[in-house]
């Protein structure tokens, strides 16, 4: 069996993958593809995780979780998601980002020492991510959140290395794309081709009534890849919901110069992840 640990990241996704996922958890069962609540394995997880103190699980153990995460039978891929296997909000932004990524995948993928492991993870630039994530705080300052970092240093490359240090296949997108590549990122975390109910859910969120009407009828007959990412496209720039396209990126003292060069780094940080080896980079 493979496990596949959807890792957010915090401020991208908003669950919306694996509520997709468990309305189709039927045809993926079928398949083989088996997509528990989270309520079944996160607290669990965690838990679990503490207790064995960076060492391997015994059979026991492993066996013991796995049954209380999956349904009665058996399955080829597992899959798991929550934004907070590599950190909790409050310490994403530590020197750097995700500073203890590489531990914690350690530690839970120890918990089932006997299946190979998959991480699939969306990124998002900085200058967008970091006043979203810092929306989530309580009671901090922005110099407080950033503790002293230069926010024109950080990578997502560096974390991604990390991922790969723990010798698993990373699969990893940009949140900014998912609008147009949101089949392709379904498709890759369950590792299936089927047709999956609510593939357009997403856009209907950031699409007038108009727009998705529109999308929906050309989709009638499944287009090639490259054609619904076109159409979609266009779609978007005529239908796109003001305010769920047009970003306001507030924190205190920063600069549009700043964030424009924050962009230009971020997008310099994205051909760097493209040409790591074990990564598997889903772009629109």
């Amino acid at each position: 069996m493979q496990i596949v640990y959807h890792l957010g990241a915090h401020c991208t996704d908003e669950e919306r993958l694996l509520r997709c996922l468990l309305k189709n958890r039927e045809a993926l069962g079928d398949a083989g593809v088996m997509v528990p609540g989270p309520a079944r394995y996160r607290n669990l997880i965690r838990d679990t995780a503490t207790a064995l103190r960076r060492m391997p699980a015994t059979d026991a153990t492993q066996e013991e979780v796995l049954d209380q995460i999956m349904d009665a039978g058996t399955a080829e891929r597992l899959i798991l998601s929550w934004e907070n296997f590599l950190s909790f909000p409050q310490w994403v932004v530590r020197g750097r980002l995700y500073p203890a990524a590489g531990e914690r995948v350690r530690s839970f993928t120890n918990i089932f020492p006997s299946f190979g492991a998959e991480l699939h993870i969306a990124i998002r630039n900085p200058a967008t991510f970091l006043p979203a994530l810092f929306q989530r705080q309580r009671g901090k300052s922005a110099e407080d959140f950033l503790g002293g970092i230069d926010p024109m240093g950080l990578r997502w490359s560096e974390v991604i290395a990390d991922l790969l240090a723990q010798d698993m296949p990373v699969t990893v997108w940009c949140d900014e794309d998912t609008p147009l590549i949101w089949p392709e990122v379904l498709r890759a975390v369950a590792g299936v081709d089927i047709p999956l109910e609510g593939e357009d859910e997403l856009l209907a969120t950031i699409m007038d009534e108009k727009g998705i009407g529109r999308l929906r009828a050309h989709m009638v007959q499944p287009l090639p890849v490259e054609e619904r990412r076109n159409v979609t496209a266009a779609l978007l720039e005529e239908h796109a919901k003001p305010e769920m396209v047009d970003m306001q990126i507030e924190m205190p003292g920063w600069t549009p110069e700043l964030v424009d060069a924050m962009t230009d780094a971020y997008e310099e940080d994205i051909l760097r992840i493209m040409a790591m080896p074990g990564v598997r980079f889903l772009s629109a």
